[in-house]
């Protein structure tokens, strides 16, 4: 299958052209040129199924016309060898844990499907080395550069805002070593993502060397978030029967995550409708309100993941939508609140339900708990485990949380980082000398 560019002004491209680009020459990002519906038999019997098969069936309609089928199996398989259960929260409110993967959050699923696909690529085509440029706000850059540790022909440049992720978050990226490197920008989240795309564009850097990202702007990121969504359908009908209509809450920062679950209801998955759930960063929420898309610079809050002054993925969903507010509208509701709600949040489900939050699945559980019309039941992301935001969740509920060995093993390494200049011109000539 061929990938176009949002931006419509750069050739098409083949899966493998787009997985290794990362963004097109025309700044746009790459989207499949179909979204294959799967049979509604798929649907009918998908609680019998396992994690992996199901990844395999939406794997296979996304790329299957690229990938042979024991390769790809072999990837989805690798990449998923963890479980994302799906948890009762209260009577009508469900969590569906993304954070049982080696680094605790959602991203590990797609970083270590891209990094398997890339791996595979490059053994293809012959290529010596692949440079992956990611800009985090906090766990991208431990997903990816766990995900891409030690894998053949590839170097990871992790960039992230100095002072402007948790000290876990942080020491999950810093302390690897080998193939990864990680670069401390005096700046935010924004401005690690505008080197990264200003990187792709340079004609000179471009010809020193082979770059790609592992954002969620390419698509081998962002399309494996996809299988989550419909596991956590499949688990839903096996403990509800599947009767009512299903509401999902995505905690919302770049919008790749929620991108991949729009995808998931175009090849037919019975979500009914989403909610963005947003914090102070609120720029999509006020795209629904108003029908204007205003970026603005980012605000720092205590769901920093989510500190996105500007969403790259809001030009798929654009895309997706054919430029329809109205359609848009339709399929997805927003939310915003304030760190103190969030904070209000986690303590209260903490103290009712016993159910212990991060604060970005605080996000998403307020929003669902506000936006479930009468008859609904429901789903939210809970994207990380609270652990990797211990202080702050300690904080708020005034009692110790425990950390779990995986991350406890990270807190023992030494940091090694590289301090980087916000110009764009400063992280050139680093990479030049690369």
């Amino acid at each position: 299958m061929n990938y176009y560019s949002t931006n419509h002004q750069s050739p098409d491209a083949t899966l493998a052209e787009a997985v290794v680009k990362g963004l097109a020459p025309d700044r746009g990002l790459y989207m499949p040129y179909s979204i294959k519906a799967l049979p509604p038999s798929f649907y009918d019997t998908i609680d019998t199924l396992s994690f992996q098969d199901i990844a395999c069936r939406v794997a296979d309609a996304f790329f299957g016309e690229d990938i042979p089928a024991d390769t790809l199996h072999d990837i989805v398989c690798d990449t998923l060898n963890f479980d994302v259960p799906l948890v009762q929260v209260s009577e009508r409110i469900y969590s569906l844990e993304l954070f049982h993967g080696p680094t605790l959050a959602f991203k590990d699923v797609g970083a270590r499907f891209m990094a398997r696909l890339l791996g595979y690529f490059i053994r293809k085509e012959g290529k010596k080395q692949v440079n992956v440029l990611v800009a985090t706000s906090g766990d991208t850059g431990s997903a990816v550069a766990n995900g891409f540790l030690g894998v053949e022909g590839i170097r990871v440049y992790v960039l992230y805002p100095k002072g402007k992720v948790s000290e876990i978050q942080e020491k999950q990226f810093t302390t690897l070593g080998q193939n990864i490197t990680a670069l401390e920008v005096d700046g935010t989240f924004d401005n690690c993502q505008a080197l990264v795309k200003s990187a792709f564009m340079d004609k000179e850097l471009n010809r020193h060397m082979e770059l790609t990202s592992a954002n969620s702007i390419n698509v081998a990121r962002f399309l494996p978030q996809a299988f989550y969504y419909f596991y956590a359908y499949a688990q839903w009908k096996r403990q509800t029967g599947g009767k009512t209509p299903l509401v999902c809450c995505v905690p919302s920062g770049n919008f790749g995550n929620i991108t991949a679950g729009l995808f998931g209801k175009r090849m037919g998955l019975p979500i009914g409708r989403f909610i963005a759930a947003n914090n102070r960063n609120d720029i999509f929420y006020q795209y629904l309100r108003t029908g204007i898309y205003t970026p603005r610079p980012s605000i720092a809050t205590i769901a920093n993941a989510m500190d996105v002054g500007d969403p790259s993925n809001f030009a798929r969903v654009l895309d997706l939508y054919g430029g329809s507010h109205e359609a848009i509208a339709s399929d997805i509701s927003g939310a915003t609140y304030t760190d103190e709600q969030i904070a209000e949040t986690v303590r209260h489900t903490w103290e009712k339900h016993h159910y212990l939050l991060d604060p970005h699945g605080a996000c998403g559980f307020r929003a669902l708990s506000e936006g479930l019309r009468d008859g609904e039941t429901g789903f939210f992301l809970e994207t990380a485990h609270p652990a990797k935001f211990k202080d702050t969740v300690e904080h708020i509920i005034q009692e110790p949380v425990a950390i779990p060995a995986k991350l406890q093993a990270f807190m023992q390494g030494e940091k090694q980082s590289i301090p980087m200049d916000k110009e764009f011109e400063a992280f050139k000539q680093f990479l030049m000398k690369q």
